[in-house]
């Protein structure tokens, strides 16, 4: 009986599992098989080479302790990710907290949720642009600073800087912490939270002791979510960036844009080991599994 299931369970997973291996682990090989070739200005050669990893790393040796160009754009693109990840987290966690226990009416949680998700009715460069003529010299809210004279000339840094990618990208990627986090907090008894109450927990004490930890599953899966998709993005740095923001996904452009593909295979496979070993950290602090 127990062999007869297990047979059926694994039917049912194979057209998934069939999928998966066509559209992601296919790729996924060609791609590191790619990234160990060699190249030349117009060409790939394919014979082993792993020029594509000796480049992008060319002088790292020799300007040591200080960190050559490409390790500088990894940081930065670490850093960059960890600001998204940090402001989507608080953002999404205080909206799922609202949605979760401030809405008692189940009907108006759904609808608030689906508020959420309006942005989403429209695609990522259209809402990622609209933050060009409100942050502009000329746009909304400098005019606004200006008029209430709070300052006397147009403010620089809020477009084509650091500060606009990471707004753009905190727009579009907050949903994606809000909902996994709202899913773990609809889960939590609400005999837990009364009974914190009743034993004289604060507020605070209550967040901190009961909600928090048994929202971890959907922190994590959040998080990974935001990573993933913050790790890899070129679009959004170069847009709200003006080409003069570097991260790991540009080096990517870059060098497809050249035509020099082993070495963009390269490049991809270094920002995935990457993005992994971030992943792996955060899976350690929960059994996702549970969650899914």
């Amino acid at each position: 009986m127990k062999l007869a299931s297990n047979t059926t369970a694994r039917l049912q997973a194979l057209p998934l599992a069939l999928v998966l291996a066509v559209f992601f682990l296919l790729p996924l090989a060609m791609v590191i098989m790619v990234s160990v070739w060699d190249y030349n200005e117009y060409e790939m050669i394919p014979a082993w080479s792993g020029r594509g990893y000796s480049d992008s790393f060319e002088g790292c040796l020799a300007q040591l302790p200080e960190l050559c160009t490409i390790l500088r754009t990894y940081a930065e693109t670490v850093k960059l990710c960890a600001l998204v990840w940090l402001l989507t987290l608080l953002i999404g966690f205080t909206v799922a907290y609202f949605l979760a226990f401030h809405i008692k009416s189940r009907t108006l949680q759904i609808a608030l949720s689906l508020l959420c998700t309006i942005p989403f009715w429209t695609s990522n460069v259209i809402r990622m642009i609209a933050w060009i003529p409100m942050l502009g010299r000329n746009g909304v809210v400098n005019q606004a600073l200006q008029a209430l004279h709070i300052t006397k000339a147009p403010v620089e840094w809020l477009l084509f800087s650091e500060f606009s990618v990471v707004l753009a990208l905190v727009h579009l990627f907050s949903l994606f912490m809000m909902v996994p986090i709202f899913n773990s907090m609809m889960r939590i008894d609400r005999a837990l939270i009364e009974a914190a109450y009743d034993a004289g927990a604060s507020g605070f004490q209550t967040l901190r002791d009961i909600i928090i930890p048994l929202c971890k599953p959907g922190i994590v899966i959040g998080s990974i979510f935001v990573i993933t998709i913050v790790m890899g993005d070129f679009i959004t740095v170069g847009v709200m960036g003006g080409q003069q923001i570097a991260s790991a996904g540009k080096i990517i452009e870059v060098r497809v844009n050249a035509l020099q593909f082993p070495a963009a295979a390269a490049n991809a496979v270094i920002l995935l080991g990457v993005t992994m070993m971030i992943i792996v950290g955060l899976s350690r602090l929960v059994d996702i599994r549970k969650e899914l």
